[in-house]
């Protein structure tokens, strides 16, 4: 029955729901955490550069899926805002944010992360996490809550920028875009969003403030057609500039599609000639180069899209007020229109040309999230793309970890409270199925939410079903309440995004590692910069972090602390002939030179000396290196008249020193349990005594002491 629970860790809790007060305070708590999780899911899909309705697709599965297979009993699963900037970073590169392209990837990666999340649990090596040291996880997530909450500025000031190479760029466009272009019934809106969580959460936490924001600030675009919409005619517009730049993404889409079959048909010809000839064959080494130059063309193809296109977007125009609808009115580029004329700007946001007149999709006012689609997402097998799925796999090995390491944290927090067993390797199963199913139901990369655990924990969740409930309500609002969603405000969304991750910024955290260590705190400072200074690409923050903590680590391990014992008030007669040291740590291939040079130093201080004693109570472990540098100082020594005396060797090193040959070849009797066994052998034989006149008693207290 105990192999079974370990697989089905549910069957543990489940028979606590037969007690009415345990369910209903599940049922509660589930509730309670879907009125959090539905609106900052959608938030966070839009943080991934998602649609908003796929937060919702992310909030269905995982959260039930991580709850019945993983060990935590409160952990809330769901999209987080580390592990959806880090998705967005990682896909945009790849395909436009948005596209059909860019979703297939999003799913691909939650296939990748569970996949990798599930291995590392089912063969316990759980432990690998803990490569990513506090320090690095402090200094990379106080950088990410500042990336995340600048990210949705321009949401917030209602302008739209092109995405620079380095985010603090974009931020800076932000910034002066939104100094002459700022919308202000957005801006508005986002401050009353503002103003309903941060007010509601100061009178009563209890009230959960972000749906009554979403509540208040839908209801209120519904009533005061916050967003207007409209297609009109591109023959309409005055600038003939403005026409040929929309007419040239026709022709740079047709382009597109065109080389992008025309490269997959060169691509079976590669793997072709690859397969019969080799890949040295002219024909293939031909192909090749037909490849990568398809490739390069694409890649210009896609950046002059991208950039003709934003600057489509960004260009206002100018229509006289209330005239969007009439086939025949012009439409001016906005400060090129007729002087005399009442009109309101509008922006382009899509292009339509299967009609018969070419179509451009307008937009007034804020934005919103629009039509959701209804019902349940379609449960599929997302395609297994070997070459998709190795692009993805370094990014999805560090959301993978770095996703765990986050809900294992706050699980163990709930753990320490509610008294419960916590299985690391267990939870990583749960999350890593999580994230598998989630991928069949299109989910993006899903973790635990510290958020949305506090609330479940703190409205008496007892068991995972409080989960279960959780996604019941989201299957409840996919089904039937999406409609209502419609004219929910983009600037809402990226208050809450800005609301949640206030609690990520924590400064305390590294000046706390500074003075625990300073090495620590120059981690933590060091990530936290190139994190700031590389980003979108967050990766490269937290492998630079990783490979200079351990770095660091190995400086600290090269030198440790090695100690000269001297007992000259108990030795007077013979001490010049004993040295004693102890070496403190580990003995391994970085720091066996130190421990080289220490004992030469003391053969330099000690010229009569005859015996040295190895005083190894401190030696936890040693590794090949040390053995064999142990093995040499030993025959070194005893070649120049020497002595080499072991005490308090602790049992693993023992054993290893024993199956090597060494305690033979060196000799057991040089081996002592105590230090005062080994300097009374030295003095028996110094000094020719049968016993030693030195009181045990106060040798033994002597070298307990040192």
């Amino acid at each position: 029955m105990t192999a079974i629970k370990r697989f089905l860790p549910f069957l543990a809790w489940w028979p606590f729901l037969q007690e009415g007060k345990n369910l209903k305070a599940d049922i509660l708590a589930g509730i309670t955490v879907a009125l959090v999780l539905i609106p900052q899911s959608m938030a966070y899909a839009q943080l991934a550069s998602l649609p908003a309705y796929y937060g919702l697709y992310a909030a269905f599965l995982p959260p039930m899926v991580a709850a019945l297979f993983g060990s935590s009993r409160q952990l809330a699963t769901g999209p987080v805002a580390v592990v959806s900037l880090m998705t967005a970073a990682a896909l945009e590169p790849l395909a436009s944010a948005g596209s059909e392209g860019y979703i297939a990837y999003a799913i691909v990666l939650s296939l990748t992360v569970g996949l990798f999340q599930l291995s590392l649990g089912l063969l316990r090596l759980g432990v690998l996490v803990n490569f990513l040291s506090h320090p690095v996880v402090i200094g990379f997530t106080n950088a990410a809550a500042i990336i995340i909450a600048t990210s949705q500025l321009s949401k917030i000031f209602g302008v739209n920028v092109e995405k620079m190479p380095h985010h603090y760029e974009t931020v800076w466009h932000v910034i002066l875009a939104a100094i002459d272009h700022i919308h202000w019934p957005t801006f508005m809106m986002a401050l009353l969003a503002f103003a309903i969580m941060i007010g509601l959460k100061r009178i009563n936490p209890r009230i959960p403030n972000v749906l009554a924001a979403v509540l208040v600030t839908t209801v209120l675009s519904y009533m005061i057609g916050f967003q207007q919409t409209s297609e009109v005619s591109i023959n309409r517009l005055v600038s003939y500039e403005l026409q040929t730049a929309i007419n040239n993404q026709t022709t740079l889409a047709t382009q597109i599609e065109e080389n992008t079959q025309k490269r997959q048909e060169t691509q079976v010809r590669w793997q072709d000639y690859f397969d019969d000839f080799g890949p040295l064959d002219q024909r293939t080494l031909e192909a090749q180069h037909d490849l990568d130059d398809i490739e390069a063309l694409l890649t210009k193809l896609k950046r002059q899209q991208k950039s003709a296109w934003f600057k489509i977007k960004e260009t206002q125009l100018a229509i006289a007020v209330g005239a969007e609808a009439k086939a025949d009115e012009k439409i001016y580029v906005k400060g090129e229109e007729p002087e005399g004329i009442e009109v309101q700007a509008w922006r382009i946001t899509g292009l339509n040309f299967e009609k018969e007149t070419n179509q451009l999709s307008i937009h007034s006012g804020g934005k919103v999230v629009g039509t959701i689609p209804e019902g349940l997402p379609v449960i599929k097998i997302p395609s297994f793309d070997w070459e998709i799925m190795s692009q993805l796999l370094i990014t999805a090995v560090t959301i993978a970890l770095i996703g765990f390491m986050e809900a294992i944290s706050i699980a163990k927090t709930m753990a320490a409270k509610t008294r419960q067993h916590l299985d690391a390797n267990q939870e990583l199963v749960g999350q890593g199925l999580a994230n598998i199913l989630g991928s069949f139901s299109q989910s993006y990369p899903t973790s635990g939410s510290f958020s949305r655990s506090a609330v479940n924990i703190s409205n008496g969740a007892v068991t995972g079903f409080s989960s279960v409930v959780t996604s019941i309500v989201v299957v409840i609002t996919l089904l039937w309440l999406t409609p209502l969603l419609f004219h929910l405000p983009q600037a809402t969304l990226a208050a809450v995004i800005m609301m949640a991750v206030a609690g990520l910024v924590n400064i305390s955290g590294i000046k706390h590692a500074w003075h625990a260590c300073p090495h620590d705190g120059v981690v933590s400072i060091v990530t936290f910069v190139i994190t700031l200074a590389v980003a979108p690409h967050l990766d490269k923050g937290i492998m630079i972090g990783v490979g200079l903590s351990l770095v660091l680590f190995l400086y600290r391990t090269m030198e440790p602390r090695v100690v000269f014992i001297n007992y000259r008030d108990l030795y007077k007669e013979c001490w010049d002939k004993i040295g004693m040291v102890r070496f403190e740590g580990s003995l391994y291939f970085a720091n066996i030179g130190y421990f080289e040079e220490k004992i030469q130093q003391l053969l330099s201080e000690k010229q009569e000396m005859k015996y040295v004693v190895i005083e190894c109570v401190s030696l936890n472990d040693i590794d090949a290196s040390g053995e064999e540098m142990i093995r040499k100082t030993a025959e070194t020594l005893r070649g120049e008249g020497v002595e080499v005396l072991f005490s308090r060797v602790k049992t693993p090193v023992k054993k290893m020193l024993t199956e090597t040959g060494f305690v033979h070849t060196h000799g057991e009797h040089l081996f002592f349990r105590r230090p005062e066994l080994a300097l009374k052998h030295i003095q028996k034989q110094v000094c020719g005594k049968e016993e030693a006149e030195t009181d045990t008693a106060t040798l033994k207290q002597a070298t307990d002491d040192a």
